[in-house]
């Protein structure tokens, strides 16, 4: 039962991510999994498929946000289109066919597998590393494996893929801003496939939590959202004023600390 203290903590959890997504420029999966797992584990969520609902969830509530973030940076002449339509099939595909492999590994892998990537995304973080641009745009086929395999991680980890896309498309030469704009457009797929995936492969699991469809709850989904619409602007606004790489730094201690903590409540 969604009692009112869940209402508070789905809430409040949607306020922070909010937050962390426009002051940091970072997708709310690395914050939303490991603390809808712990949510969800005192709800009664039995064990063996609470990642899989956390995960589900994750990439449900990335929607809106995702869809936010395209407007902005398509308003500033952010997004390269030629490169989002190149590899929006692959990415599609990628992050819809992950689902499957999800759920039927366990949630403790599920856990181990998400620990691995977002400690790997800490150490990025922490010491702001950048790749040299040293590379020019492949061709359509080998963009297209590219989005395939940056779509199934973001499944696997229920990010909007903007961890791996930025890397990868600064990687290939491209200018920063338009990096982070064209990789939110391809977080918008990568978000509607998740969902839909995890929606198809959770569907007849039996749940104890009402309002569950598939690998997707609901309220969680709609409370998150809610949320995280009125804070990321202000989250923004303070990134010009804040100290931002040292909150940075912190953001990646904290995630290591999160990841480890949600994997220990599973073992």
């Amino acid at each position: 039962m969604l009692g009112f203290e869940f209402i508070v903590l789905f809430l409040l959890l949607g306020l922070l991510v909010g937050l962390m997504a426009g002051l940091l420029g970072i997708g709310g999966g690395a914050l939303m999994v490991p603390m809808l797992t712990s949510i969800f584990l005192l709800q009664g969520v039995p064990t063996e498929k609470v990642m899989h609902l956390a995960l589900g969830t994750s990439m449900a509530s990335i929607i809106a946000t995702s869809f936010a973030s395209l407007r902005a940076h398509h308003k500033v002449d952010g997004v390269i289109w030629d490169i989002v339509k190149r590899m929006a099939v692959g990415v599609v595909l990628g992050t819809f066919c992950s689902t499957f492999l999800a759920s039927y590994i366990s949630s403790l892998y599920l856990a181990v597998f998400f620990v691995v990537f977002m400690v790997l995304v800490a150490v990025q973080m922490f010491f702001n590393q950048k790749p040299q641009l040293s590379r020019e745009l492949p061709n359509t086929a080998k963009l297209l494996m590219a989005g395939s395999g940056i779509g199934a991680v973001s499944a696997l980890v229920s990010i909007g893929g903007g961890s791996l896309m930025v890397p990868y498309l600064t990687w290939q030469n491209v200018e920063i801003k338009k990096a982070i704009g064209t990789s939110a457009a391809i977080g918008l797929p990568i978000s509607i496939a998740g969902t839909l995936g995890y929606l198809v492969n959770g569907w007849g699991m039996i749940l104890t939590e009402n309002y569950t469809f598939g690998f997707i709850y609901l309220p969680a989904v709609l409370l998150i959202s809610t949320a995280s619409f009125f804070t990321a602007p202000l989250g923004a606004k303070l990134a010009h004023n804040l100290p931002v790489a040292v909150l940075k730094k912190c953001f990646a201690l904290l995630l290591i600390l999160l990841a480890l903590k949600m994997l220990w409540s599973l073992i």
